[in-house]
């Protein structure tokens, strides 16, 4: 929820490499529940409220895919996984009628994950409809908060065990043989949501108090220290308890300001996190006819998508273009909101676009009311805006149906 736009402001207080960060050894709370961080997953996990399974479409046959090339390094590689994933039991040797290839995809730290290519399977299940948080629902909880933890699972997926019936369907071939996976494997389509339910039930009397979670991302938040200790050590314990595990290297404990889901979080507000943004200067001049466009800045490159309009990169549209690159790149602070108060809308309209801000302390209107409704809706706000015939729409005996829907507009 957004208080006020600064549109020069580009960091909350402090920098991120000026956060504070207090010492793991230091954190007698975390401490207290070194069996929560183990270097390695301690086996199979144990057997779930609800187990991940792969419903398919009726009629599916099963699907052989042939495996794809790999580079020797990549074969390596694949013994390696392999004989590390059989020793934990999260695979096993498959007989399976299913199997799909294995490819590699790059992880931030610069190694490589081996996956499995699941889309052929992925295209004949039948979806699970678990919804995933909003991640701008989630921001707008964390008003007020000033101190922040953020607890990242260890092979989150490998902590939930596979139906049995199913697991014949995750068979992937190598060059070593036919696997198959009996733990929850990375690239399937249902994944995410079944363990965003598990994440859900196991955190849901804390959610919205002092936990948000997005799928095995878990951010603790609180108004103070003491506070804040409380609140780490009833997480730890819940996952003590769910027999789930953290990997203490990509933990972040006793912070100021967290790096959460592509944003930089503070008691300041969020802005973009500089680290998600550096490739935008690096962008090439757009070579198709789809240009992404913002309203004012942008104008001179929409025109290109009119049709007949031939495509012509001129100095005033490169201007445009690296304008926008700049205000991305220097994204402005967003103040959490505080639903306590109320708020205040200032809105405008030409014929080049709408325009509104919300802050605190008839078009652009009804616009204004629809994008923010889920903030204004059963709060007090005023409106300011230019459009003086406006302010009679309220005092009049009869309106059309045009002008009384917009009244009316909740």
């Amino acid at each position: 929820m957004v208080e006020k736009v600064e549109v020069g402001a580009t960091e909350p207080s402090g920098c991120l490499h000026q956060m504070e960060v207090k010492p793991t050894e230091g954190i007698r709370v975390v401490c207290e529940y070194p069996d929560v961080f183990p270097d390695e997953l301690p086996g199979m996990p144990p057997d779930r409220e609800i187990e991940f399974l792969i419903e398919l479409l009726p009629g599916t046959a099963p699907i052989a895919k042939r495996q794809y090339r790999v580079a020797p390094k990549e074969q390596e590689l694949i013994k390696e996984n392999i004989d590390e994933l059989l020793g934990k039991g999260f695979i096993r040797p498959s007989s399976s009628p299913w199997a799909f290839p294995v490819l590699f995809v790059d992880k931030k730290d610069g190694t490589r994950r081996m996956c499995v290519d699941y889309r052929a399977l992925n295209d004949v299940t039948i979806k699970n409809k678990y919804p995933l948080p909003r991640i701008d629902d989630l921001f707008d909880r964390l008003q007020g908060a000033c101190v922040f933890s953020k607890i990242d699972l260890r092979s989150g997926y490998h902590q939930r065990k596979i139906r049995p019936s199913d697991i014949p369907k995750t068979a992937f071939i190598t060059g070593f043989g036919l696997y198959e996976y009996t733990v929850m494997s990375f690239g399937l389509t249902n994944a995410p949501a079944y363990f965003m339910n598990l994440m859900n039930k196991v955190f849901m009397e804390y959610l919205d108090k002092f936990v948000v979670v997005f799928i095995d991302d878990i951010l603790i938040y609180s108004k103070t220290e003491e506070e804040h200790e409380e609140h780490l050590r009833l997480v730890l314990q819940k996952l003590r308890d769910h027999k789930l595990y953290a990997k203490l290297s990509k933990c972040e404990f006793w912070l100021d300001q967290v790096p959460f889901l592509g944003h930089i979080v503070s008691k300041g507000g969020i802005m973009v996190d500089p680290g998600k943004i550096g490739g935008v200067m690096d962008w090439k001049v757009p070579k198709l006819r789809f240009i992404e466009s913002f309203s004012g800045i942008a104008k001179p490159m929409t025109s290109l998508l009119e049709k007949g309009v031939p495509f012509n990169w001129t100095k005033e549209r490169q201007a445009a273009f690296d304008e926008l690159k700049k205000r991305l790149t220097t994204a402005p602070v967003l103040t959490l909101p505080d639903l306590t108060k109320s708020f205040t809308v200032y809105c405008d309209a030409s014929k080049e676009g709408l325009g509104c801000v919300l802050m605190r302390g008839g078009k652009a209107v009804v616009h204004a009311l629809k994008i923010w409704r889920h903030y204004l809706f059963g709060n007090k706000c005023e409106i300011y805006t230019d459009h003086k015939s406006l302010k009679y729409i309220f005092t009049q005996n009869e309106l059309n149906m045009r002008r009384e829907k917009m009244a009316r507009v909740d």
